[in-house]
């Protein structure tokens, strides 16, 4: 039966360790709070986005969300660390821009959305200052912080924690035993939850039990946003074989499942309701593709039976599409599959609501300051400072 964190794995032995790393991790929260370590507000909307866990709890999707919601009513930028990228310092993201240089999330971001100012510093303050005074971005209004929760050097305005439906942080250990970066205190810091990747069957008794197990403060809100596929793109359009025009475009297809990120399992389930075999094939985070990769992935195609077809992530395309040594036949049946987030319990007016006051009301942008809306989104599902008693794992 399907448990929430049923993606947890602890490593038991490992936990005197976490241990040490947990009063390393307490005592910077520790310097923080008392204002040892300074951290800096700024003139202008900042919306941080991360988790406290370690590997994908769909950040990309909730920042791209955002960059629909707003892009339309301000002139959004986006700051990233730019991981695993080759370069250093301040890069501001052009139509020219690869990769290697900026890292494969902001690449995917500035791809979708062109017309939005993406840039990388791993010093995020540096970042901000730089996205709000440098000529080529001066008119930004709202910076949207990506994978920024534990970066305290920041006060967002807003800031937005992730969890994992099936890595629930509640159930998890600290590094390098389990997950966790930090201590289930660091949520404290949150004025958003958002539980992600829920399936979409779940019961109202599930939503109430997940939403007290969460124990949450009063000014803490907590949504709930699961996945929805886009139908596939072809990775090299000019040389796709079309799929099948159809409600399932996969219907009766033996997929290679070709993954580069943290948490490829959720997809591989999603997926097996949809193809006739699934074949995961699956690489490290943020891998960089290199030939011999491309020689696995030319074997791993042809052993599959016909009608087959390879499926990746708009993240893993981002390193695919430069990928030298892929056969022809590989790079005709190359698609990747766009996933976009949606709220349930229909409260998406209500996060939509609470996103664009906040920003209106605290724009540098005259013209937005007088659209203000004072009105607020009517009390949600606080949980309140409950105990965290209960729990469906044995369910």
């Amino acid at each position: 039966m399907r448990t929430e964190g049923d993606y947890i794995k602890i490593n038991e032995w490992l936990l005197p360790l976490s241990w040490l790393y947990g009063l390393g991790v307490g005592f910077r929260n520790w310097l923080f709070d008392l204002g040892v370590l300074k951290k800096r507000s700024f003139a202008i909307p900042i919306i941080a986005v991360g988790n406290i866990t370690v590997g994908g709890s769909g950040k990309t999707p909730h920042v791209e969300y955002l960059i629909r919601l707003l892009r339309d009513v301000v002139r959004v930028g986006v700051l990233s660390r730019g991981y695993k990228r080759k370069s250093k310092g301040y890069v501001l993201a052009d139509d020219k821009t690869t990769a290697r240089e900026i890292g494969d999330e902001p690449y995917q971001m500035k791809q979708k959305f062109p017309d939005v100012y993406v840039a990388v510093d791993k010093n995020r303050c540096q970042g901000v200052d730089r996205m709000t005074h440098d000529k080529a971005t001066h008119d930004v209004d709202v910076i949207l912080l990506d994978d920024a929760y534990q970066h305290r050097y920041i006060k967002p305005g807003i800031n937005i924690l992730l969890v994992d439906y099936h890595r629930l942080i509640i159930y998890d250990k600290l590094l390098p035993a389990g997950r966790l970066r930090e201590s289930l205190n660091g949520k404290s810091r949150a004025d958003i939850v958002i539980i992600t990747k829920c399936p979409k069957d779940l019961k109202p008794m599930e939503f109430r039990v997940l939403t007290k197990a969460m124990n949450l403060y009063p000014y803490q809100e907590l949504y709930f946003t699961c996945i929805d596929y886009d139908a596939p793109v072809a990775v090299f359009p000019n040389e796709a074989e079309s799929l099948a025009e159809a409600d399932s475009p996969l219907c009766g297809k033996n997929v290679l499942l070709l993954t580069g990120i943290a948490s490829p399992l959720q997809m591989e389930a999603d997926l097996k309701r949809q193809c006739r075999s699934i074949t995961p094939l699956t690489f490290a985070d943020h891998h960089f593709f290199k030939a011999k990769d491309a020689q696995r992935i030319n074997e791993a195609f042809q052993s599959l039976p016909e009608p087959r077809v390879v499926i990746t992530t708009d993240k893993d395309s981002t390193r695919l599409v430069n990928l030298e040594g892929l056969d022809d036949d590989v790079r005709r049946h190359l698609y990747r599959l766009p996933i976009r987030i949606r709220f349930m319990l229909d409260e998406a007016e209500t996060f939509n609501h609470k996103i664009i006051s906040y920003v209106r009301k605290n724009s540098r942008n005259s013209i937005l300051a007088k659209g203000k809306d004072d009105s607020k989104p009517a009390d949600r599902h606080h949980s309140g400072n409950r105990p965290r008693t209960i729990s469906f794992r044995d369910n």
